[in-house]
């Protein structure tokens, strides 16, 4: 099983509700995704992203779909477009 973890600081932090609903709406959408859970920061420190999303997928092929697959891809320029900063890691358990 593969943990994919990714943190982002947001440009506006009221834009991460409809964030997180678009990301947890991938659930049960992309073969390989077991889960995926998306939480938003309530400490707001400066060491602190304002949203975190952790996915468990079945393994680093399922990874590499998920990254490629359209659901996914439709989500990716929302994000992106949202965030100042990104940071990722995966690993396996």
């Amino acid at each position: 099983m593969v943990k994919h973890i990714v943190m982002w600081k947001l440009k506006d932090k009221t834009e991460a509700p409809v964030l997180k609903e678009r990301l947890e709406a991938l659930n049960g959408k992309i073969p390989g995704l077991l889960h995926i859970e998306v939480g938003i920061d309530f400490l707001e420190s400066e060491q602190s992203a304002d949203l975190v999303l952790v996915a468990e997928l079945e393994n680093r092929e399922a990874l590499d779909a998920y990254q490629q697959h359209t659901e996914h891809q439709a989500v990716v320029p929302l994000v992106k477009a949202a965030a100042v900063s990104r940071t990722v890691v995966d690993y396996e358990i």
